[in-house]
């Protein structure tokens, strides 16, 4: 069965993106194409990218960026779930993203994103990042924003009308990830 991880893409205190993500994976789990998983880069505890060889030889020497190689390694695609910061995603998770390479290779993702403006200058800068990773980024996203579907700007209460987006984007996540499974097959030690 296809693997999706639903990647908690903040790390401050007080985040939204920890409630996004819950309500996110309860919309996912009533399906029954895929399994999903709620994975949070806070949990790794990743520095400022600290391995001394670039992550495409793969060849990790700290114990937090063997334990995050192994998680990402083990989905077949991905949801990252981001706040909009300055017009561009976390740092966070950009970094934690950096940490790796080869284990995002031939899988797909999707975005959910929040703010000002739904979050999505913070999703077209993830999808930049994608294409160099070589993971298929799928068009439909889900977008929401911090003026309608947050009270006080912090308690998520989302429109009912994004439920259907989530699994719009779902739909498109899971497949793409099956059809990129081939590949993944094929890819010297996958």
């Amino acid at each position: 069965m296809i693997k999706i991880a639903i990647i908690i893409g903040s790390t401050r205190p007080g985040r939204n993106s920890e409630s996004v993500a819950r309500w996110f994976y309860e919309i996912a789990r009533k399906r029954n194409d895929a399994e999903f998983e709620v994975v949070d880069i806070a949990d790794f505890n990743l520095p400022l990218l600290d391995e001394p060889t670039p992550p495409s030889m793969g060849q990790y020497t700290k114990e937090h960026t063997k334990s995050w190689s192994a998680k990402i390694a083990s989905f077949d695609g991905y949801v990252f779930v981001t706040p909009e910061y300055n017009h561009a995603t976390t740092g966070a998770l950009k970094n934690a993203i950096d940490y790796l390479y080869n284990e995002w290779n031939n899988k797909a993702a999707g975005f959910v994103s929040f703010g000002s403006t739904g979050g999505t200058r913070a999703v077209e800068n993830l999808r930049l990042i994608m294409g160099e990773l070589q993971v298929a980024d799928v068009r439909s996203q889900v977008a929401l924003s911090l003026f309608t579907d947050f009270e006080n700007f912090s308690v998520f209460k989302p429109a009912d009308h994004h439920e259907q987006s989530v699994n719009t984007m779902l739909d498109q996540v899971i497949a793409w990830s099956g059809a990129l499974k081939p590949l993944r097959q094929n890819d010297v030690g996958a």
